[in-house]
């Protein structure tokens, strides 16, 4: 009867430590899912945080071009940087050396 009562008590010491082994092992994926998660938030809102900050330069620039009245100078800028105009005398000059 003794050697049966052994086996029992090693078969539950077994049991335990592999119930542990389990929960252990559930520990660490749930923990690096939530590192790899926290990482592609993060990455996710230095992001945001750019785009924020290039549409806050927008914002005060136009609240800057509203305060001075200086739309036509605003416009021409405009159509100079964006849509590459230019003047009908003038001469532009484009750098095809790539730097």
């Amino acid at each position: 009867m003794a050697t049966g009562r052994k086996k029992q008590i090693g078969f539950s010491r077994l049991a335990v430590f592999a119930g542990l082994a389990v929960v252990c092992v559930y520990l660490v994926i749930t923990l690096v899912s939530a590192q790899v998660e926290i990482v592609a938030k993060r990455r996710e809102l230095e992001s945001l945080t750019k785009q924020i900050s290039t549409q806050n330069a927008q914002i005060s620039e136009l609240q800057r071009t509203i305060e001075t009245d200086d739309e036509n100078s605003y416009y021409e800028r405009l159509a100079r940087e964006k849509l590459n105009y230019a003047r009908p005398d003038e001469r532009v000059f484009v750098d095809m050396s790539g730097n």
